[in-house]
């Protein structure tokens, strides 16, 4: 059986590192070098969910950083700063610890929304933004308040507000159930090998990601109606300038890209594309993920980071 410990230092063509940044320690994995290219996962992932990425990225001309987010992987657990404001300050704070200026940020599920934080906030650390099943965090709020069938696709949130159960429920028997929430939300789960769902299941056993992990997720849902929830809406009430890359699965069950209008937030050059794929594109077909994803970069990334 896999170890946490080996599933977060997965062996490849890539260099592990731990770096010291906003306070914290994060582990990240790079390969290649040219602009910079940072990738964010999402829940109840880790930076592993990328490894079909990392080696055509390096190989198409780029330094790709793929990161633990705080409270994820092999970074650190502290038992605060779960809200996108420090999320976002986090991934900056990577960025510049590792000497780059700017990078473009490639973010899927939370990690889109902080990649559309880190636009908002600090768009001159951000060269263009790729969304991977996720929504504009106004985009996001305005939708889970109006509309009953996005409310629906994201009703595991509901449940992640309780205490105490969701660590339980996603920790029983090896975590099987983080293998079964890939499962649920893919529309092909073939990509979901026994080797891959252990290594998944793995890492989300190094305590106490189990529960460092929903606090985004309560910090969420809690905010909605408190000042500091409206301060943060405030705050990206702009649209970003910088280029958007969305990218939607036709099939998703979480996050339906019909009624998620992420183009409203953009005033600067805006792309969207939809793969017939589950709440994992880049998972299920990380070729045509890839097929889709070097051209755009290669007219907006490499340009505006030059």
């Amino acid at each position: 059986m896999i170890t946490p410990d080996a599933a977060i230092a997965a062996t490849g063509p890539w260099i592990h590192r731990n770096v010291s940044a906003n306070g914290a320690r994060f582990h990240v994995v790079e390969m290649g070098s040219g602009p910079a290219v940072l990738l964010l996962h999402g829940f109840p992932s880790f930076w592993w969910t990328w490894r079909e990425l990392i080696a055509p990225l390096a190989h198409a001309g780029y330094r790709v950083i793929a990161m633990d987010l705080r409270g994820y992987g092999g970074s650190d657990h502290p038992p605060q700063g779960y809200d996108p404001t420090t999320l976002a300050r986090d991934c900056v704070s990577v960025i510049r610890s590792l000497g780059e200026v700017r990078a473009t940020v490639i973010g899927h599920g939370i990690g889109s929304l902080v990649a559309w934080t880190m636009a908002a906030h600090t768009p001159d650390a951000v060269t263009a933004v790729v969304s991977v099943a996720g929504a504009h965090p106004r985009v996001l709020r305005h939708s889970l308040l109006r509309n009953n069938a996005q409310r629906s696709g994201l009703s595991y949130l509901a449940r992640l507000q309780l205490p105490f159960i969701p660590e339980r429920y996603y920790t029983k028997n090896d975590c099987i159930n983080i293998g079964q929430f890939f499962e649920k939300y893919s529309y092909d789960p073939s990509w979901l090998d026994p080797d891959v769902r252990a290594s998944f299941q793995a890492a989300y056993q190094n305590w106490p990601t189990a529960h460092t992990a929903i606090e985004f997720h309560r910090w969420a849902i809690r905010s909605l109606y408190r000042t500091d929830g409206r301060r943060f809406q405030d705050s990206i009430e702009t649209p970003i300038s910088n280029p958007v890359l969305d990218i939607f699965g036709e099939h998703d069950p979480m996050v339906f890209s019909d009624l998620i209008d992420n183009e409203s937030m953009v005033s600067g050059p805006y792309t969207r594309e939809i793969m017939p794929t589950g709440h994992f594109p880049h998972e299920e077909n990380p070729r045509a993920f890839a097929e889709l994803l070097l051209p755009w970069l290669s007219q907006h990334a490499v340009k505006l980071a030059n």
